[in-house]
């Protein structure tokens, strides 16, 4: 007995490095498929992280200064180059985003397109009046910029201005060393070098723009209010900023924010010359993805081995049978060879599809199996029902994202109780005794007597006999 308990015990360990082996293939194949999505991110857009509508200038301020060079001391002219930005005061954006699949090879991504309004107004334009650092310098700055910044401009399909009324063309580039990437337009002069609008400007922006799983939006107005709509039910909020208020169903999402300047930090690291570091962030995930799921259900592996070996275990146990130690690995074996089934299947049809035909592959296998490893069908079919049961449960947790765990904890303990109910009369000395003693040697009976094949040749007396008569 001892003897089994460490070759099963041996199998386990056996079967828990080809479980690994099966997890590095999936891992491999998800690596191959974040490399597709590199790849159509490469040719159509990446992430995209929309900044603005801002108004910004660029200043330089000259001074002279008497140093000393070469022991001789000179007048050297210095130069200054700096920017200022303006925040809106008001900053809303309403828009929906349409995802649609995009594939390279056998691997897809989710592909969103946003179509946008983006509403602006700024009240006073002091942020932009440049403060001299240097006394007796020379200040001269350019047009005042109105400037919509993404981090991949290849995905701007379409965009209007319109500023206070007036349509503006926009023209690619921002001019802008922190946001470096978008569109801008220059502001209606309407006076000399260095002019400042003096009254309060209304921008309106049409956006479309294109981009890959992920969407960002830096709230920089002082007040920020963000409404999108999507048709993809999965979404992910992430960012510094939680929406408001949300709505999430089969048929998409809906979500509102509302952030204050009081909130964010985004002005004043705009102000300091820094990029937004606070964020509101969508990632478009796909809990459907085949490798997530491959890789949520090989992570259940070495539980469903456990539960299978204890089945077999029972049987042989309560049946007396005899099971050796290289069918229950021909069992695991099976078992560990449907997760490969899974993730090679799901490459080629749907994830459900896959499913079904790896998982009544290995049932019809190990029912057949279990039929002459535990000693006919009406203890096969009951084994091999509830090895569909054990994948009809996993199915059912892989397509769970927020109950997965309490609904596999609560099958768990129903098999537990099972089988301590099944157990509770069993007297297992008993039993463990009765398994012992066939494997006992018994000591060999002693031969029987069997008359000799040559009689010992009779007495003297009895010859003398004989011959006297």
């Amino acid at each position: 007995m001892k003897a089994k308990i460490i070759s099963i015990s041996a199998v386990l360990l056996l079967l828990v490095v080809a479980l690994m082996q099966v997890g590095g293939v999936v891992h491999d194949r998800q690596t191959y498929r974040q490399v597709a999505i590199d790849g159509v991110a490469s040719s159509l857009a990446g992430a995209q992280t929309l900044t603005g509508p801002l108004v910004h200038r660029a200043c330089t301020e000259e001074w002279q200064a008497r140093e000393e060079i070469d022991g001789e001391k000179k007048i050297v002219t210095h130069r200054r180059e700096f920017s200022m930005t303006a925040a809106p005061a008001v900053l809303s954006l309403q828009g929906s985003s349409q995802l649609e699949a995009r594939a390279r090879g056998l691997h897809a991504t989710q592909v969103f397109t946003l179509k946008a309004q983006l509403k602006a107004q700024w009240a006073d334009f002091e942020s932009l009046k440049p403060v001299a650092q240097h006394a007796n310098s020379r200040l001269n700055c350019g047009q005042p910029l109105v400037m919509l910044a993404v981090s991949d401009a290849r995905g701007v399909r379409f965009a209007n201005l319109q500023l206070s009324g007036q349509t503006l063309k926009l023209k690619p580039g921002t001019f802008n060393s922190i946001y470096p990437l978008g569109v801008h337009a220059v502001l209606p002069n309407a006076g000399p070098a260095g002019w400042l609008p003096s009254a309060p400007l209304d921008a309106v922006i049409d956006l479309e723009l294109v981009g890959t799983e992920n969407l960002s939006i830096a709230p920089l107005g002082g007040d920020t209010q963000i409404k999108l709509t999507s048709n993809w039910p999965h979404p992910s909020f992430g960012g510094q900023f939680l929406p408001a208020e949300r709505k999430v169903s089969d048929q998409g999402f809906e979500a509102t924010w509302r952030v204050s300047s009081l909130a964010s930090t985004s002005q004043q690291e705009l102000a300091r010359g820094k990029a937004a570091t606070e964020l509101i962030s969508i990632t478009f995930i796909d809990p459907g993805n085949t490798y997530a799921l491959s890789d949520r259900a090989t992570k259940y592996g070495l539980l469903f081995i456990g539960l299978t070996f204890l089945a077999v275990g029972l049987f042989e146990f309560m049946k007396s049978l005899r099971v050796h130690p290289i069918q229950y690995a021909l069992v695991g074996a099976a078992m560990t060879l449907f997760f490969l089934l899974l993730v090679s299947l799901s490459e080629h049809m749907a994830f459900g599809s896959a499913y079904a035909v790896a998982a009544a592959s290995c049932v019809g296998l190990l029912t057949y199996y279990a039929a002459a490893m535990l000693g006919g069908w009406l203890r096969g079919i009951p084994f091999g029902l509830g090895i569909a049961s054990l994948y009809g449960m996993l199915f059912v947790l892989l397509q769970m994202e927020q109950a997965a765990l309490v609904v596999g904890a609560l099958a768990l303990f129903t098999v537990l109780a099972g089988v301590m109910l099944l157990t509770r009369r069993v007297d297992w000395y008993a039993r463990l005794k009765q398994l012992e003693a066939p494997a006992k040697s018994t000591p060999l009976a002693a031969p029987s007597a069997k008359p000799p094949t040559n009689p010992p040749p009779p007495p003297a007396a009895a010859q003398s006999a004989r011959f006297c008569d």
